[in-house]
């Protein structure tokens, strides 16, 4: 099984987190966001927040989970930052999960995560990214403030290097502060996990191409 995209659900995520978002500073990222995050059935969505952030797409994966019957957490430094995270979700209606501690300390209590978002302002962000244990069935990574990050190396084979996953595709969308967006294959099938000969053979029958004016990655099969 995999992520299969319901353009319906994706729409009213998306009208349902304008209702919500009509004046908020990340408006447009938080209702992209949340559409894809329904759009894609996310069954676990997981966003990384801290003290004196924006709201909005917290909101936005909060109101695709609803959409979708999901499981929303929500990962804070402190119990600050946990504070005036709930405050100002209760203020908006919504109830999400939150998990206090360091991303990287708490990632290992969470699995088969198919939706999270980063913020590039996090130093730690790639690193999050690499300890994140996604869904069998394939999942959506997103960086939001992607235009800001230090990290100029960063690739996303980078963050997938070392595991059987195949990234499918990737794309950088200049919304808000720049969104970085990644979609990485369901585990088994053509991910490229088969030992031996066959492995390699595997491997060779995809060619990786980037579009020079939108920036997506495209991975394309040979032909035989």
């Amino acid at each position: 099984m995999k992520l299969v995209w319901s353009p319906e659900t994706a729409s009213k995520a998306y009208i349902d987190t304008v209702k919500f978002c009509e004046l908020s500073q990340e408006s447009g990222v938080a209702e992209l966001i949340s559409a894809m995050a329904a759009g894609w059935n996310a069954n676990f969505i997981v966003e990384t927040w801290s003290k004196g952030g924006i709201m909005a797409t917290s909101i936005g994966l909060s109101v695709a989970s609803r959409h979708t019957g999901g499981r929303h957490v929500c990962i804070v430094p402190d119990e600050q930052s946990r504070l005036e995270y709930v405050e100002r979700m209760v203020e908006a209606s919504m109830t999400p999960e939150v998990i206090v501690g360091e991303a990287e300390e708490v990632m290992d209590e969470l699995v088969g995560i198919d939706f999270m978002v980063v913020d590039c302002k996090r130093k730690d962000f790639a690193r999050i990214l690499r300890l994140a244990k996604l869904s069998s069935r394939g999942a959506v990574l997103v960086c939001k403030n992607a235009s800001l990050r230090t990290a100029s190396s960063f690739k996303w084979r980078s963050v997938l290097d070392g595991r059987s996953r195949r990234l499918v595709r990737s794309v950088f969308l200049p919304v808000g502060m720049g969104l970085d967006i990644a979609h990485v294959a369901a585990s088994g099938g053509n991910s490229g996990s088969s030992s031996g000969s066959s492995s390699s053979s595997s491997s060779s029958r995809w060619i990786k191409h980037i579009d020079q004016q939108s920036g997506e990655e495209h991975v394309i099969r040979k032909a035989k």
